[in-house]
């Protein structure tokens, strides 16, 4: 795995939000349920693997899964962090489906000889199928989960058009994206301000 992509370059591809620390979270930010009827930015095969291949960088090697898995692995994914920030139960199939995806392809341990010497590497199991990067998105989904520290950064735009998820690892963050939604926020404050203003000289 190398470096994350970024924002910048997902929305170049046409996806409004992207480079969290976790594929998990963009992942769950590949569908907008903010607007009626929801829309999904992987709904077809060409958006999928075009998302897919912006992601790569962040997933172990490997080939990619079905569009209809990785749609069913993001709807447990969303429905869990979702219920996490609705404080509801989340549905009993986001986690059996989140489960399946994870042992999918289990890991283990394992020592290598390299040049610099003795160095731990993880192993995936592939053996009797099962897809790595699947495996591993649902992998951050759990561990996000289930650490509370990590969690309680896991946050919705304020923005209350938007549906989309981010970690907020800087606690004054409050939007998607500062170029999208942040700053729809500042150019309607900018409105609301002199239209105050003008109100008054009026």
């Amino acid at each position: 795995m190398s470096v994350r992509v970024s924002v910048e370059e997902m929305q170049r591809a046409g996806f409004p939000m992207g480079g969290e620390p976790l594929v998990a979270v963009d992942l769950a930010d590949t569908v907008m349920t903010a607007v009626r009827p929801a829309e999904d930015l992987i709904a077809s095969a060409e958006a999928a693997e075009k998302w897919w291949r912006l992601e790569a960088s962040g997933l172990p090697a490997g080939p990619m899964p079905a569009p209809s898995a990785l749609r069913r692995l993001r709807t447990a994914v969303r429905n869990l962090l979702d219920a996490q920030l609705e404080g509801r139960e989340a549905h009993s199939t986001a986690l059996e489906d989140l489960n399946a995806a994870a042992a999918g392809a289990p890991t283990s341990p394992r020592l290598v000889m390299t040049p610099k010497g003795l160095q731990g590497e993880r192993r995936w199991h592939t053996e009797l199928g099962g897809n790595v990067a699947l495996a591993a998105i649902a992998g951050e989904a759990i561990t996000l989960l289930a650490d509370p520290q990590r969690l309680s950064t896991l946050r919705r735009c304020a923005n209350p058009a938007c549906s989309m998820l981010f970690l907020a690892e800087n606690k004054r963050r409050k939007w998607c994206t500062g170029n999208l939604c942040g700053n729809r926020a500042r150019v309607a404050r900018h409105y609301e301000r002199t239209h105050r203003e003008r109100s008054a000289d009026a």
